[in-house]
C-alpha cells in the first residue's frame, strides 16, 4: 500500500508464520485474531493467527490445512492439521457493523459459536469480538476470535507475567515505563489478578533490583501494631518493646517496599505514612529524631480508594501521593486468550510435582485434558481471576491423579456450577442458547417457586439445594420457596450443616493457605456461606 510523501509504507505478511510491520504506528492497530484455546495436541494451546487480510477487505479461511498458527515469539508454525476438520474452508469476513461474519459454506465441519450452532452464517458482533467469541470446530477444537494489538509482541522477557494478550503486554509496557523512576506506584485491579507479581516485576526491572524487596499485607497487621510494624519502635516505646525494632520501611531501605491492601491502612497513621512518602524521613515510635530512608513504595489495592475518601476512611492527599503512577491490571475475563496459556502453565508445574509430567505429552493416543473441561473453563467469568484459575489447575491435577483423563471433580463442579459465562450462558446447568434451526425452549426462571412450609423440607433436600447454589443463602431460600429467616432456622437446627462461626480458626486458616486465599474455593470446601466466611476471615486477619 503506497502513501504520499508524508506517509510511511506498511508491508504486512499474513501467512501466519511472520508478521512484519514496517511502520511502528501499525503496531497499535487492533487486528482480528484467532487463538487456539483447545487442540488435541495440548502443546498447541495458545498458538495464534493474525487475520490482517480481514482489515484489507479480503476473506480469511479456516480448514484442516489453513491458516498457519504460530506460538507467540516464534516464526514457524503449522496448520490445525486435525483430521476431523473438513478440507473445505470456513470463511470469515468483516461486517459493516465492525464484527466478523463466519460463513460455513459447503464445509462438513460442525461449527458452533459461543455454544450456538451455525447452520449457514453467523455474525460475531463487535461486542463479542471485544470479549472474544469461542468457535468450536467438529467438537475437537476451540478457537477464540478476538481483537489483538501486536504491541511489543517481539519482547522476550515476560517479567514473570504469563500471557501474550494485548492487556498483559500493555501492563509489561507500563512496568518498563516506570520501573527505573523513583516514583510511588499504585497497582489497582480485582482480587487475584496478580498485583504482587507486577510489584515484583517493577523491583526486578529497576535499578534497585539488587537491594531488598519487602512485601507486606496491611490487612494482616492489627491496627494497634501498624505504626510500629511500618515505622519501627525504640526500646520502651510501648509495653513489651524490650529492644529497638526496625520497621518495614527500614528493612526495605535502598530497595522496594510493597504494601498490599493499602486501603486497610489505619486512618490514624495515614498522616505519618504521608510524611514518609513526601520527605523520606520517619520517626520510629518513641524516637526523638527523624531517620532518613531511601525506600521506594509500591502499593496495591482492589478497593475503591476514592469511595473510601468520601466515607472518611482514607485521606485524599494520601491517594494523590500514592498515585505517582498508576497501573491497572485487567481481570482475566478481559484477557480470555490467556486462559489456555495460563492453565497449561499451571498444569505443567503441578503435574511435574506429582511425577506425571508426561500427561501433557501430545504423542499420547488421547489427550489427558479433554475438550469438555476446557470448554467449561473458557466460558467462566473467573471472579477470582488468575488466583482462582491457579487453584482450579491444582485441583484438576490432584483430583485426577493417576487417571488417564481429567474430569471435573465434584468440588470443581460446585465451584463452577453457577458461574455465568461472558455470553450470558449458564454452562454448568446446560442452559445453552438453542442452535439455529432448533426450537427455542423457555428456560427462564423469572417466577419464584411456590411458597413452602419449612417443616416440609427434608434435610437432604436442604443440603443438596445449598450445595447446588454454592451456599448462597439468598438463592437457596428462593429455590426452596422459603424466607431467609426460615432458612437460617433450618440451618441452625440441622446437625449436618455447619456455619462459618462454628468453624475453628485453625481450620479456616489452613483452608485459606491450601486454597491460596480463594474465598470461593474455601466456601466450597468448607461448605458455608461465602459472605459469612469472608467476615470470619477478616476477623482472623486473613483478608
Amino acid at each position: 500500500m503506497m502513501g504520499d510523501d508524508n506517509q510511511e509504507t506498511t508491508q504486512l505478511s499474513m501467512d501466519g508464520s511472520d508478521w512484519q510491520v514496517a511502520s511502528p504506528a501499525y503496531e497499535s492497530i487492533a487486528i482480528p485474531t484467532l487463538t487456539i484455546v483447545y487442540h488435541p495436541e495440548l502443546c498447541r494451546i495458545g498458538d495464534r493467527m493474525f487475520l490482517g487480510e480481514l482489515l484489507a477487505g479480503r476473506e480469511a479461511r479456516i480448514s484442516r490445512n489453513e491458516p498457519v498458527f504460530t506460538s507467540p515469539g516464534q516464526s514457524r508454525g503449522a496448520a490445525l492439521t486435525e483430521s476431523h476438520l473438513s478440507r473445505r474452508p470456513i470463511c470469515l469476513r468483516m461486517s459493516e457493523r465492525g464484527g466478523v461474519v463466519v460463513d460455513v459454506g459447503e464445509t462438513r465441519t460442525r461449527v458452533a459459536i459461543d455454544e450456538q450452532r451455525v447452520i449457514n452464517s453467523h455474525e460475531v458482533s463487535a461486542e463479542q469480538m471485544k470479549r472474544g467469541a469461542v468457535l468450536e470446530l467438529a467438537s475437537r477444537l476451540l478457537l477464540l476470535l478476538h481483537w489483538h494489538t501486536p504491541l511489543h509482541d517481539r519482547e522476550t522477557d515476560d517479567m514473570g507475567l504469563i500471557g501474550h494478550s494485548t492487556a498483559i503486554a500493555h501492563v509489561r509496557d507500563e512496568i518498563r515505563q516506570v520501573a527505573d523512576l523513583d516514583v510511588t506506584v499504585l497497582i489497582r485491579g480485582e482480587t487475584g489478578v496478580g498485583k504482587e507479581l507486577v510489584a515484583t516485576a517493577i523491583h526486578n526491572v529497576s535499578s534497585r533490583r539488587d537491594m531488598p524487596s519487602v512485601s507486606v499485607n496491611l490487612a494482616a497487621i492489627p491496627p494497634s501494631l501498624a505504626a510500629a510494624e511500618l515505622f519501627g519502635a525504640t526500646r520502651g516505646a510501648f509495653t513489651g518493646a524490650s529492644r529497638d525494632q526496625d520497621g518495614y520501611f527500614r528493612c526495605a531501605d535502598g530497595g522496594t517496599l510493597f504494601l498490599d491492601e493499602i486501603g486497610e491502612i489505619p486512618i490514624d497513621i495515614q498522616i505519618m505514612f504521608l510524611r514518609v512518602l513526601e520527605t523520606g524521613e520517619l520517626y520510629p515510635l518513641g524516637a526523638q529524631r527523624a531517620e532518613t530512608i531511601d525506600t521506594r513504595v509500591v502499593a496495591a489495592t482492589d478497593a475503591d480508594l476514592e469511595a473510601l475518601v468520601g466515607e472518611g476512611r482514607f485521606r485524599a492527599p494520601l491517594v494523590h501521593r500514592l498515585t505517582g503512577y498508576e497501573i491497572w491490571i485487567p481481570p482475566l475475563r478481559e484477557r480470555r486468550d490467556d486462559i489456555g496459556r495460563l492453565l497449561m502453565y499451571f498444569l505443567a508445574i503441578d503435574l511435574a510435582d506429582m511425577g506425571e509430567a508426561e500427561r501433557l505429552d501430545h504423542t499420547q493416543s488421547a489427550p489427558w485434558l479433554p475438550i469438555s473441561v476446557m470448554k467449561r473453563l473458557v466460558h467462566c467469568d473467573w471472579p477470582g481471576n488468575v488466583r482462582q484459575l491457579r487453584n482450579v489447575a491444582r485441583q484438576l491435577v490432584i483430583g485426577n491423579r493417576g487417571r488417564p483423563a481429567a474430569t471435573l471433580t465434584p468440588q470443581l463442579e460446585r465451584q463452577l456450577g453457577e458461574q455465568k459465562s461472558g455470553f450470558g450462558v449458564n454452562i454448568a446447568q446446560g442452559d445453552k442458547k438453542p442452535f439455529e434451526g432448533e426450537p427455542e425452549q423457555d428456560t427462564t426462571d423469572s417466577d419464584p417457586p411456590a411458597r413452602r412450609k419449612p417443616a416440609d423440607i427434608p434435610e437432604q433436600e436442604l443440603v443438596d439445594t445449598l450445595r447446588s447454589h454454592r451456599w448462597d443463602l439468598k438463592a437457596t431460600a428462593r429455590a426452596l420457596g422459603i424466607s431467609r429467616t426460615s432458612l437460617y432456622n433450618l440451618i441452625k437446627s440441622s446437625k449436618r450443616i455447619r456455619t462459618a462461626g462454628s468453624i475453628s480458626a485453625a481450620e479456616i486458616t489452613e483452608c485459606y493457605r491450601e486454597c491460596d486465599g480463594d474465598l470461593d474455593a474455601m466456601a466450597a470446601r468448607l461448605e458455608v456461606s461465602r459472605h459469612a466466611l469472608r467476615r470470619r476471615a477478616h476477623e482472623l486477619g486473613l483478608v
